[in-house]
């Protein structure tokens, strides 16, 4: 049985607290948020210790892992004390805002010999499984062609609550640091490296934020295919998050958790079953439009897979370094769209 630790107590703990209450090795034991109203509520809901105090938490013998829910800017510091305090830790996305910080906390956690993962829980997903050992195969071909696109809407009260929301100094940036970086993790992971990107970003339908409200990036990946990354909170009244991969032999559409689309030019004995199977697997809002209006499954199986690594003593395979691979791709096409340039990674 492992012993968790919440630390920060805003919306999405409350995922990572069901996640870890429906795994049979795990129990939430206390959390931590400098707001005692905050802690108090989500302690109250999950029915263990709250705190204020980080140290408080991580000084417990019974915590083995933490959960990082803090603002995105804000993530470094509690991972490199969870580190020091011996304490393995999972990162709620984006790993953290830059990229000095993420490597910081990368360092912190092997020097410690802990083990770190970052939070992409769309990875996860069957259909996600699926279309990546499709790839593998080489089923599709050469690939040619791959889009992400995230055309999501928040209204301004999203922006105006708690205070940290579309600021550069703890959002790190808007639609893509925010909630495109789940599709970008996608796209690359399915892909392969981006090596080039041009792209424009701008604030369209929102007041007092620092951040990109729509944005729009060109790629062209190591393996020589092309893609376009679409992300956006300014499109009324916001759609499923759609995923695109295309070859000369073959193309899918994943639609959320939904195949869309399964057509290869050789069709085998599996496509019809394929089809049907995971052609209704959304059962939520996605976030489209409502930022809670998502499953805490995803997040459930991506913390069993990393307690298994902790079992079977293998590193986790989403850990610190492939959570900063989306990061990177994201402060490239913010650079991109600055100087009008085309950026090429790693940056």
């Amino acid at each position: 049985m492992y012993g968790f630790g919440i630390i920060g107590c805003g919306m999405i703990s409350g995922f990572h607290a069901r996640a870890i209450a429906a795994l049979p090795n795990a129990e939430l034991r206390s959390v931590q948020s400098r707001s005692e109203d905050n802690a108090r509520r989500v302690a109250d809901e999950h029915d263990c210790e709250w705190a204020t105090d980080l140290d408080r938490v991580l000084g417990r013998d019974d915590i083995d892992v933490v959960t990082v829910c803090t603002p995105s800017g804000a993530h470094m510091e509690p991972v490199i004390a969870a580190a020091k305090a011996g304490k393995h830790v999972i990162v709620e996305k984006p790993l953290d805002i830059s990229l000095a910080r993420c490597d910081a906390m990368i360092d912190a956690c092997e020097e410690a010999g802990v083990q770190l993962g970052g939070v992409f829980q769309s990875r996860f997903h069957e259909t996600s499984a699926l279309i990546r050992e499709t790839v593998d195969s080489g089923r599709f071909g050469r690939l040619t062609l791959a889009d992400a696109t995230v055309k999501w809407w928040r209204d301004q009260a999203y922006y105006d609550d708690g205070g940290w929301k579309g600021t550069q100094a703890l959002d790190g940036g808007g639609a893509l640091m925010n909630q495109a970086i789940h599709a970008i993790d996608l796209l690359q992971w399915l892909m392969g490296p981006v090596r080039e990107i041009a792209a424009f970003t701008d604030t369209l339908a929102h007041e007092r934020i620092d951040v990109e409200d729509t944005a729009v990036a060109c790629t062209r990946f190591e393996n020589g295919a092309l893609g376009v990354i679409e992300g956006a909170t300014s499109v009324h009244p916001g759609f499923l998050k759609k995923l695109e991969i295309s070859g000369d032999k073959g193309s899918i559409i994943l639609q959320e958790e939904d195949l869309t689309c399964w057509q290869f030019e050789d069709e085998n004995a599996d496509d019809d079953r394929i089809r049907e199977e995971f052609a209704a697997r959304t059962t939520t809002g996605g976030g489209a439009s409502d930022p809670t209006a998502i499953s805490f499954e995803g997040h459930r199986r991506q913390f069993g897979v990393f307690l298994k690594a902790l079992d079977d003593g293998d590193p986790t395979p989403l850990d610190g370094r492939e959570a900063r691979k989306a990061v990177e791709i994201i402060l490239a096409i913010y650079q991109a769209a600055e100087n009008r340039s085309v950026v090429s990674l790693p940056l």
